[in-house]
Parts: C-alpha cells; sequence; structure tokens
C-alpha cells in the first residue's frame, strides 16, 4: 500500500537526508579530505543543511575531522574533515575454483587481516567451517566496540562454478554440489551479519568503483584475468547487475578459436573467451601435459622471466579481447576499460599496452578507443571486493534509496527535499 500524508513526507525526508549523507561521504572518499564549506559547495547545499549532515555523520563515528586548513587568508582556518577509518568495517570472502580467501577491511578499504587456501575448492560444508573459521580469527582483530561496527559480510564467487571444468582443466571434484548451495545464507544464519553475495568480476568491479579508479570514473568496463577471465560494468557510478546477476561476464563472449597448438579445440565454431583470455590458458600454454599443476606463483615467475612462450600466449590472449571489448564498447560507450589480474602489476601493465595498442589499431572510423587503465588491487581484487559489497550498499549514494530500489542512476549529486537532482 503507498504511503500517504504525513508518514510519506517523513519517509521521504529521511530518504532524502540519508541519500545525501552518503553524497558527502563519497566526496570524502573520493577528496581524501576537505573542508565544511567544500562539501556544501559541492554538494549544491546550504551551510545548514550540510552542518546538519557533517555532524550526524560525526556523531554516528563515520566521518572525523582531521586538521586546518591555513591558507594565509583572513578569518578562521577551515576545519578539514575525512572519512574515519575505523568508523565501520566488513568482511570479504572470495570463493574460486582453486582457493578460499577471507579478509577483514575497514572504512578506508585498508586490509587490518587476511586469511588464504590454496586449495580445489572443497565440499560446501567443509569451506563453510573453513570460512566460519577464518571469519572469527579475523574478528578477534578488532575491539568488542569496534565489532560492532561491522556492515556485513561480502561474498564473490563465480557462478556456475559445476560448469566449464574441462576448458578449465579442472576435475569434477565438489563443485556441482555448489550450485545449489546457499552460502550466503547460511553464512548468515550462522554469523548473525547481513550478507551480500556477487560474482566475483561485479564484486571486484564494486572495489574498482568505491576504492579504486572509480573515485575519478564514474563509467567503466572492469576485467579481471584470474584462472577464468571475469567482469563488471559500472555506468553513471553504480554497478549494473543484469537480470541474473551476470552483467559483464565476459567469460561467455564468443570469440574465433584460438590459433595456439595448445588450445582445447572448441566444442562449436566459435569459442568463448575464458578458454583463451585466463590463466588457466596460460598455463596450458607453458604446460600442456600438466598444466593443471601451475600455481599462480609459477605462472607469475614465468611471466617476470619474460619467457617466449608467454609472449605468444600473451599475443593470442589479447587478439581475443580486442573483439570482445570491441563489441562491448560499441554498444555501451563506456570510455575507460580497467584490468586486473591475479599476477603482479608489471604483467597487467604489460597485457594493458598491449591490449591498448591492439583497440587503437583496430578502432574504426570516426570512433576512438577506450582508455585502458591497469587496476588497483591485482589478486586482492576479488576478495576486497566482496568485502567492499557491505559498505557499498549500506554506504554509497545509489539512486534506489530515492526510488525505493526500482531504478538505477547517478551518484554524484546531491538532492533538495523536493527530489530535484542538482
Amino acid at each position: 500500500m503507498a504511503e500517504t500524508g504525513r508518514t510519506a513526507r517523513g519517509s521521504n525526508s529521511a530518504q532524502l537526508r540519508r541519500y545525501n549523507e552518503r553524497i558527502v561521504l563519497q566526496m570524502l572518499r573520493r577528496a581524501g579530505v576537505a573542508s565544511k564549506a567544500d562539501l556544501a559547495r559541492s554538494a549544491k547545499l546550504t551551510n545548514a543543511a550540510i552542518g546538519g549532515i557533517i555532524q550526524a555523520l560525526i556523531d554516528d563515528g563515520l566521518i572525523v575531522e582531521t586538521g586546518k586548513r591555513h591558507d594565509g587568508g583572513r578569518g578562521q582556518p577551515a576545519t578539514l574533515l575525512k572519512l574515519a577509518a575505523r568508523g565501520a568495517f566488513s568482511f570479504g570472502v572470495r570463493v574460486d575454483r582453486t582457493s578460499l580467501e577471507t579478509v577483514l577491511i575497514d572504512f578506508e578499504g585498508k586490509v587490518i587481516g587476511r586469511r588464504g587456501h590454496d586449495m580445489i575448492l572443497p565440499a560446501p560444508e567443509r569451506a563453510l567451517e573453513i570460512i566460519e573459521k577464518d571469519l572469527s580469527s579475523l574478528k578477534e582483530l578488532l575491539s568488542t566496540d569496534e565489532a560492532a561496527h561491522v556492515a556485513g559480510i561480502g561474498i564473490a564467487q563465480p557462478f556456475n562454478l559445476g560448469s566449464w571444468l574441462r576448458e578449465l582443466g579442472l576435475p569434477e571434484a565438489n563443485f556441482k554440489k555448489w550450485d545449489d548451495f546457499d552460502l550466503a545464507t547460511e553464512l548468515e544464519t550462522r554469523c548473525k551479519l547481513p550478507t551480500f553475495r556477487e560474482n566475483d568480476g561485479t564484486a571486484a568491479a564494486v572495489a574498482e568503483l568505491f576504492y579504486g579508479h572509480g573515485r575519478q570514473n564514474d563509467e567503466f568496463l572492469y576485467l579481471f584475468l584470474g584462472p577464468a577471465i571475469g567482469g563488471g560494468l559500472v555506468l553513471n557510478g553504480d554497478v549494473v547487475r543484469g537480470v541474473s546477476g551476470n552483467a559483464g561476464d565476459v567469460a561467455m563472449m564468443p570469440v574465433p578459436p584460438s590459433k595456439l597448438s595448445t588450445a582445447p579445440a572448441p566444442k562449436k565454431n566459435w569459442d568463448i573467451l575464458l578458454t583463451r583470455a585466463s590463466l588457466v590458458a596460460l598455463a596450458r600454454h607453458l604446460e600442456p601435459e600438466q598444466f593443471s599443476s601451475l600455481s599462480r606463483h609459477d605462472l607469475q615467475a614465468a611471466a617476470s622471466e619474460e619467457r617466449a612462450d608467454v609472449g605468444e600466449w600473451l599475443e593470442d590472449c589479447v587478439d581475443a579481447l580486442t573483439p570482445s571489448v570491441r563489441s562491448a564498447h560499441a554498444i555501451l560507450d563506456f570510455p575507460v576499460v580497467i584490468i586486473d589480474s591475479d599476477l603482479d602489476q608489471s604483467f597487467t601493465s604489460k597485457l594493458a599496452n598491449l591490449l591498448s595498442a591492439s583497440l587503437q589499431e583496430a578502432a574504426p572510423e570516426a570512433r576512438m578507443a577506450p582508455d585502458i587503465l591497469v587496476g588497483s588491487f591485482s589478486q586482492d581484487a576479488s576478495a576486497i571486493g566482496a568485502a567492499t559489497l557491505p559498505l557499498f550498499f549500506n554506504f554509497s549514494p545509489r539512486a534506489t534509496i530515492l526510488t525505493g530500489g526500482k531504478a538505477q542512476g547517478s551518484a554524484g549529486a546531491a538532492v533538495h527535499e523536493e527530489g530535484v537532482p542538482h
């Protein structure tokens, strides 16, 4: 039933106040430090309105005063404000086919502690035991008061864990058991904390939006090269999920078959991107007979040595990525592609440079190629992305606050109580 009269007006006022508080938090997240006047000017709010918002956020422990700005002018120096690093916390759980990782981050996105396990993913019940133990261990890093400010648990995992095992060179193992297992519900029930789940590509894109290049870019395609390849899409300062939560799942994009002799023959005329652009594809090219035994450290060592076979695979990987990115760019017209990987930034930078050159060469007449940026978090991207989910949904100025969850919109401007962006 729709609200009317005083109840509706009070509800709308509270929604707008909450939205504007999150606008202020976003401004501080992007600027680092700012004065009351800076925030009022950027949000286009009155001094009285911004003063009330700032005081509420200080009272909630989410922002703190951090000194004075002395600019040599007349009058009192301006008080500078910043996010309170320990004003909120969040747990993140990365579930991958070959690893489990749990992290604890603070409100600035800094990792306080982590627990990791390189292993073929066990059955859900065993994985749940490991994750619970790791969460309990990380919680001990917080005081009793700080533990009360944990925003929740985020989970990042590839959807359809039991699929594409042939392409990834993995045994049947326990993956199929995960297709019908609801890890988020189980963790929320056991840990008594709000739990959020996204596919790993989307989660990593959220981390980039909240704490990485997204502080300067409201629209981008995000790519993460891990055992498979994942992706996420950010438009108008908000993450795009899609009907099934798989928006940005570039792994399934059709590509021509690889020219490498080590690549598996596709089942159909076209292959899928994860077969060619993934660290499993790299491992398969380095050691065709025992590629599944190569660890991330083995791949990193080979890349650091600049082996010829790594160069061969990079050429094939970029050859597959180029039409995929061009197709996505033609439809969505984003200005930036951010690419990250489970290997170090030197490797990712080389891949980004090769992809940028290939896209520029292939760009059609009257169309510019998107800029290619190296991601901010390397192998931590999915875990930090998972931990960012509760903070993102609790503290970002998503327009769904104003629309009852019916639409996604811009997250860049404060609104008056009439609800008109400006």
